[in-house]
């Protein structure tokens, strides 16, 4: 009886492995109630920490992005650099979206250094992003390649905080020009007071209008250089906080007094004098005090 045949098993072939998103670090862990206490509250901000590296790498990831479409269309007349052009709405004008530039490339490869560079250190990092602002005073900066994913955060600040109703929030996107397109104008920021030098002799104060000449104004109040004549009793109020301002919530303080100003005041010393008094309270340096507003008025 002739001996059997044994046939090689054949292996099927590899077959190729479909991509996945990248696991999200301390996404779905939860903190065990069975262990020490100091051990849970180290887990909880070891998760906490991990969480925002990794929200921080995503982040860097889409300037990265922004900042080679930058490079790569560097002087494109379609875009104007931008790598993407935003859209606007015919009738409105509001910011509706941002679209791939079609227009061919004007380099083929952009530096590893120059795009690590211009991703973390560069004013223009956020060219040709998009971000969102709700009008609860939540506002996230252009971080997103697209309007799609602008959307989907801002649907999630909603469902948080406002039980999944929009109230209003919108996104926008900013344009090679550094100015966000479909948001609000900044306000400008005021100008520091010079400190008066020795040499320089001070200036004289303008003289007031008298009855006679027929015009009687009353002294502007907003300028740090009006005087303030001296015997004359004033109420003011102001509200101070803890600067540098940021987005959302700033503990303020309100205060309220009266002022006999000394020979020679102004406006600018009354005002100095209120934010040192504020600094002298919290226990802060002055440099960090923010004069949110102010109020003067002659009794």
């Amino acid at each position: 009886m002739p001996a059997k045949t044994t046939t090689a098993t054949r292996k099927p072939a590899a077959r190729r492995r479909k991509p996945v998103p990248r696991a999200r670090i301390g996404k779905g862990l939860k903190v065990p109630k069975t262990v020490p206490l100091h051990a849970r509250i180290g887990m909880r901000m070891a998760i906490l920490a991990a969480s925002q590296m990794d929200a921080h790498k995503a982040t860097v990831m889409t300037r990265k992005d922004a900042a080679i479409l930058r490079m790569t269309h560097e002087g494109c007349p379609t875009c104007h650099g931008n790598g993407q052009i935003f859209t606007k709405d015919k009738k409105t004008g509001a910011f509706s979206g941002s679209k791939p530039c079609p227009a061919k490339p004007t380099k083929a490869k952009a530096s590893r250094i120059k795009v690590a560079m211009a991703a973390r250190f560069s004013p223009d990092k956020r060219t040709g992003l998009v971000g969102w602002t709700c009008p609860c005073g939540k506002k996230e900066k252009p971080r997103f390649r697209d309007a799609k994913e602008a959307t989907k955060a801002l649907r999630d600040h909603e469902k948080k905080k406002h039980g999944g109703k929009s109230v209003g929030g919108a996104w926008y996107g900013q344009a090679g020009d550094a100015t966000p397109t479909g948001a609000p104008s900044a306000p400008k920021p005021r100008t520091s007071r010079p400190a008066p030098t020795r040499n320089k002799t001070p200036s004289k104060p303008t003289p007031k209008p008298t009855p006679e000449d027929g015009i009687v104004t009353s002294p502007d109040f907003s300028n740090p250089d009006t005087p303030l004549p001296e015997g004359e009793e004033y109420d003011w109020s102001a509200t101070l906080t803890l600067g540098p301002m940021k987005t959302g919530k700033n503990p303020a303080k309100d205060r309220a007094g009266s002022y006999t100003p000394p020979p020679g005041a102004t406006v600018g010393q009354l005002l100095h004098g209120l934010r040192t008094l504020h600094a002298k309270e919290c226990g802060i340096p002055i440099e960090d005090v923010v004069l949110v507003r102010y109020s003067l008025t002659k009794k």
